[in-house]
């Protein structure tokens, strides 16, 4: 069976698949849109971790970097067909979608510093993982579809996360 390419993505039409893959006009307009994107994804995890209670928190943005991931990966894959291009820079549901996984353990991550400290290092230690893409991060590009475009941006988002939490453990041992 192996990392195919979803069926479902094929019957939208192009201008949800297109316009879903760029969210709107922030890939397709603004200068460098992976930037913007995981800005964009930012501020939804902000949305859903602040909104909920703490406990329900952490569950919705698992919740959402799964389901978000498995939706980017069809959508993104198709995008890239339609487009006639690889992993197109102004696709960036990428981006967006990977960031919940950035904040996991975000009751921990609060408890040592203010939600805004957490949401900028998340994002600041996110954008370093997702353009220079350490850690064989690079080599999760080349897998087939929609999963080299969404794949690469996930494992940032969990390098972010391991380095959010190390950065932590480190403050306080300081």
């Amino acid at each position: 069976m192996g990392l195919a390419h979803p069926n479902w993505p094929r019957a939208l039409p192009t201008w949800l698949v297109v316009g879903a893959a760029t969210l709107g006009p922030i890939g397709r307009l603004l200068p460098a849109p992976g930037t913007w994107g995981s800005l964009a994804g930012v501020g939804a995890v902000a949305g859903i971790l602040l909104g909920f209670n703490e406990g329900m928190g952490p569950a919705v943005l698992f919740a959402a970097g799964a389901v978000g991931g498995w939706w980017a990966v069809g959508i993104c894959g198709e995008a890239e067909v339609r487009l006639g291009k690889q992993d197109p820079g102004e696709v960036i549901l990428d981006e967006f979608v990977a960031m919940p996984w950035c904040f996991l353990g975000w009751p921990v991550l609060v408890g040592v510093w203010p939600a805004w400290v957490v949401l900028a290092l998340g994002f600041g230690f996110f954008r370093f993982f997702d353009i220079l893409k350490p850690l064989g991060i690079a080599r999760l590009q080349g897998l087939p579809a929609g999963w080299g475009v969404v794949v690469d941006d996930v494992a940032a988002a969990l390098a972010t996360c391991a380095a959010l939490h190390a950065a932590q453990l480190i403050w306080q041992l300081v």
